[in-house]
């Protein structure tokens, strides 16, 4: 399954946050989206959720999601929303319970998804007793294991700190190399765009629009924090955009 967008417009009231964008997010593939705060990032990422519907143009989904697949779309927020109370298995196995599976089938899925995020020895665990980004671990966990066609990403690592942050990167390139997913990955930070990002979209500053669609070639696996090539790319992106990124922040601050 694929999702397209076709001449996307969308406004809150009077207020247009995105205009005429039209996108396709290739299947196999992590596409990050960038831009200047406020430039309708989380919008375009609810639009492409179904969680709204936009105001001009279409949000389409072309093809049938994989066989497996529970749950077509699921999302990874900054904000995780664990329950507290349940384990780290209880969580993941929350978004099971109201599909009608064999309990075998629920524990098949429950330990597949926990091996492949490394938390098979912490399943037992409540969430206050993990680190953040153990914690963030657990609801990457949760949305695996309703097998998405797509999975939508909002600022996953933003509450992380920088050390916690790169090594939630190496987890997320790690769980990509071994089985391939489908994502939409939102983020204000151009290191990470372009280590996990096979597809970088730039938005201008509001109304969003695509100013820019980079490609990256080199496999995920051989990217690494600080590489000569990444680097490079990152003072790419923000040539594209540290003048709206600029004025945008100026906007939010007059406003």
């Amino acid at each position: 399954m694929e999702l397209l967008l076709k001449n996307v417009s969308h406004r809150y009231g009077s207020v247009e946050v995105l205009s005429d964008v039209s996108l396709r997010i290739p299947r196999g593939e992590i596409m990050c989206i960038i831009g200047p705060s406020g430039c309708g990032k989380s919008a375009l990422l609810r639009l492409l959720g179904g969680l709204e519907r936009p105001t001009e143009g279409m949000v389409l989904q072309v093809g049938a999601p994989p066989a497996e697949s529970l749950n077509p779309l699921t999302y990874v927020f900054q904000h995780l929303a664990l329950l507290p109370w349940r384990s780290v298995e209880g969580n993941v196995k929350l978004v099971l319970e109201d599909h009608k599976l064999a309990a075998k089938d629920v524990e098949r899925i429950v330990a597949d998804v926990l091996a492949r995020t490394g938390l098979s020895e912490f399943r037992a665990t409540l969430p206050k007793q993990l680190s953040g980004g153990m914690r963030q671990r657990v609801a990457i966990a949760r949305a695996l294991a309703v097998s998405p066609a797509v999975m939508l990403m909002d600022e996953p690592t933003s509450a992380l700190d920088s050390q916690t942050r790169e090594l939630l990167m190496d987890d997320l390139v790690s769980l990509w190399t071994r089985q391939p997913f489908t994502a939409v990955y939102v983020t204000h930070d151009l290191s990470e765009a372009v280590r996990l990002g096979h597809r970088i979209v730039v938005l201008s500053r509001r109304p969003g629009r695509i100013r820019d669609m980079l490609t990256i070639e080199q496999p995920l696996a051989e990217r690494y924090a600080g590489a000569p090539v990444l680097e490079k790319m990152q003072l790419q992106l923000w040539a594209l955009m540290r003048d709206e990124a600029m004025a945008a922040d100026q906007e939010l601050l007059d406003g």
